[in-house]
């Protein structure tokens, strides 16, 4: 069934280096302070992260990262890879994982352990190619003076257009920051999932997918924003296999789930009728998942975050997914990426990078599959790059990574494919894998509110 390994928090908190304390996760007043403010754009990253190179000098200097495509790309291209004649510098296995145990988080440790064979995780240099257009670096200013958090922290008044809290004083206005990350005003994608099994076999589900976000939105005022209450729309319609072939859901998430929950609709061609779906939301499997993953492990987590009390425990540095460029491409085939256990470390990158720790723990009152989730959001980009769920037995249960990279025509750093190992089955579910359709992001269709209702469901569907 896969190695399962056990946590305790004192561990997760001595792995933590360069700690600036445990934070909890209460409600704050409005924004920081002018002078600290004003530390974005010059010490820190107009994002808030630390702009310096670490003292060794394995993480360098953050110098403005990818602004520009390179010549000769064009929009809907499959994007080259600028850092393609990168060498490796090693490669972690089980082998030699304890030797790297400083840079490693407890997820990977426990996928070295359940794999040894085969699991392995190679090293590239550090290359902090995270960057976004200015007009978002100067919203993201002020919503450092003018973002709170509502009184219960469900929801976040005074920001639009990316990361509330670029400078962070608690665990839920980090998670806020990965939530409200600036990935575009809208996209559309093809993607292929798969959920192999122990022997590697699978079925592959070709869906296409469509975000309207409204929080990227950059004519809309942060009073507007937080008036409409609404965040995101999400649109997904399974393409093929035949059996699945036309299912949709929409999934509409608010601003303050106090004010309004999550609503969300399901079609299925056969019956030929869009229903009500309260289930895709929390701890209910996802759609088309074999329920592998949860409808908030969806891009590492969303929904209503009100089922955990959030503790940010501090910055240290991790080997994490980055510039993963050569898994996005349409170099590869699905078959040459995706085998059993975990997809084909050859065609990975990992890079070390310094992130936040966020930890959330189930409240007592509160129901979940999970007793806790432990998060690892890359500084420059405000991107969960590695979780992990813990069972009630306090054993990790899940182990989930996104391999992302700088789409530059935006810019803007975000995810390309989306992996969650489930140790207990020996399997895992990723998403994203568009080498063979022609499906990379695309942020250049606009698209409107008006097409993500109910009953564009029923047309998309047929």
């Amino acid at each position: 069934m896969g190695a399962r390994v056990v946590v305790k928090r004192s561990q997760l908190m001595s792995a933590a280096i360069g700690a600036i304390g445990v934070l909890a996760s209460v409600p704050t007043a409005a924004g920081v302070g002018q002078e600290e403010a004003a530390r974005l754009g010059r010490d820190l990253t107009p994002m808030g992260a630390e702009r310096a190179g670490n003292a060794d000098g394995s993480i360098p200097e953050w110098t403005g990262g990818i602004t520009h495509p390179p010549p000769g790309y064009r929009v809907g291209d499959y994007h080259p890879d600028p850092f393609a004649d990168d060498p490796v510098l090693f490669t972690i296995t089980a082998e030699n994982s304890e030797k790297h145990r400083k840079f490693l988080s407890p997820g990977q440790l426990a996928l070295f352990a359940a794999y040894p064979e085969t699991f392995r995780m190679p090293i590239y240099p550090t290359r902090r190619s995270a960057a976004y257009p200015p007009w978002v670096y100067e919203r993201v200013r002020e919503n450092a003076r003018n973002a709170r958090l509502t009184e219960s922290g469900n929801g976040v008044i005074g920001a639009t257009v990316g990361s509330p809290f670029p400078i962070p004083r608690n665990g839920i206005e980090a998670l806020w920051n990965h939530r409200r990350r600036y990935v575009g005003e809208w996209a559309i994608r093809s993607t292929i999932q798969v959920m192999p099994t122990r022997s590697g076999k699978y079925t592959p589900i070709i869906a296409r997918e469509y975000f309207y976000k409204f929080y990227g939105q950059p004519k809309l005022s942060a009073d507007a924003l937080y008036d409409n209450n609404q965040l995101e729309y999400i649109k997904q319609v399974i393409v093929s296999p035949g059996a699945l072939s036309g299912t949709a859901i929409l999934v509409r998430d608010p601003v303050d789930s106090d004010r309004s929950l999550r609503s969300a609709w399901f079609y299925k061609k056969g019956e030929r009728r869009v229903r009500r779906a309260p289930y895709l939301a929390y701890d209910n499997p996802g759609n088309a998942t074999d329920g592998l993953r949860t409808a908030d492990d969806f891009d590492m987590f969303n929904g209503a975050p009100d089922r955990f009390e959030w503790t940010l425990r501090g910055k240290r540095e991790l080997y994490i997914p980055y510039n993963s460029y050569r898994v996005h491409s349409d170099a590869l085939t699905t078959r040459e990426i995706v085998q059993a256990h975990h997809l084909n470390p050859d065609h990975l990158r990992y890079e070390k990078h310094r992130v936040w720790v966020v930890e959330g723990d189930l409240k007592e009152d509160a129901s979940h599959i999970y007793a806790k989730r432990v998060f690892y959001l890359d500084e420059d980009s405000w991107q969960i790059s590695v979780a992990e769920m813990y069972g009630h037995d306090g054993k990790i249960w899940r182990v989930a990574m996104e391999h992302g990279l700088s789409f530059y025509e935006v810019p803007a750093y975000a995810w390309t494919v989306h992996v969650i190992h489930d140790l207990k089955l020996g399997r895992y579910f990723a998403t994203g894998l568009a080498n063979e359709l022609g499906g990379v992001m695309r942020f250049d269709v606009e698209l409107s509110p008006g097409d993500f209702t109910p009953q564009s469901l029923r047309e998309i569907g047929r």
